[in-house]
């Protein structure tokens, strides 16, 4: 009998441990998925970085149309744009690793040319000049209350697109990626909390809760 109670207690356990091991090996080869998935995005568009990188050096050296340089960036940003928010999801289907967290700075860098080539291309092509709207967010916050303000801030930003389309290029950024690059072009901004937007590199807003208020700053 108590052969038998042990025989039933080894299976159980030897049972529990397989269960364990197999959940292990799921969550390893998924989370390799996702950090998969967003290596191959970002190549992707780190392609589409370089190309307009070379168009505007290109632009440096020959005259080519503002409409040109216009539409690079605008599908570029609107292409990292539709990216950030699918990586969105692939982060909060689980856990953020060292992997996930480098990968998503890299995306940050990214980012930052763009903000500063729409910079480079309203200095350019002023007559033409195109609403940019950069959103500085805390990526690796745990508070609560600043997780759900960046869940309300994005929907109405991702409103705000819907609306405007190709008429304004939607650049998000995390602040805590500790780029030099980024710090070095906050400095010309007084910010005292975040999340933030900055309108057209000249309007800082830190309270929002519609579409209209962004609106106002349009000219």
């Amino acid at each position: 009998m108590l052969q038998n109670k042990k025989r039933v207690f080894l299976e159980a356990l030897l049972l529990t441990l397989l269960v364990f091991l197999l959940g292990m090996l799921v969550g390893v080869l998924f989370e390799e998925k996702r950090v998969d998935v967003i290596k191959e995005y970002y190549i992707q568009s780190e392609v589409s970085l370089m190309d307009i990188f070379a168009l505007n050096n290109f632009a440096n050296l020959k005259d080519v149309g503002c409409d040109n340089l216009r539409n690079s960036n605008v599908d570029f940003a609107d292409r990292i744009y539709e990216e950030a928010k699918l990586l969105d999801r692939y982060e909060k289907s689980g856990r953020l690793t060292d992997d996930m967290n480098l990968q998503h700075k890299k995306y940050d860098v990214m980012r930052t040319f763009l903000w500063i080539n729409t910079m480079k291309y309203n200095e350019l092509c002023e007559e033409k000049r195109t609403h940019t709207i950069v959103y500085l967010y805390d990526y690796s916050t745990k508070d609560l209350s600043i997780k759900a303000t960046n869940s309300v801030w994005s929907k109405i930003l991702e409103d705000l697109k819907e609306k405007y389309g190709h008429d304004i290029i939607l650049i998000p950024i995390a602040i805590d990626s500790n780029l030099v690059s980024l710090n070095s072009i906050l400095e010309n901004f007084e910010i005292e909390k975040y999340p933030a937007l900055i309108v057209d590199n000249k309007y800082v807003i830190e309270e929002l809760s519609s579409v209209e208020e962004i609106e106002e700053y349009f000219e």
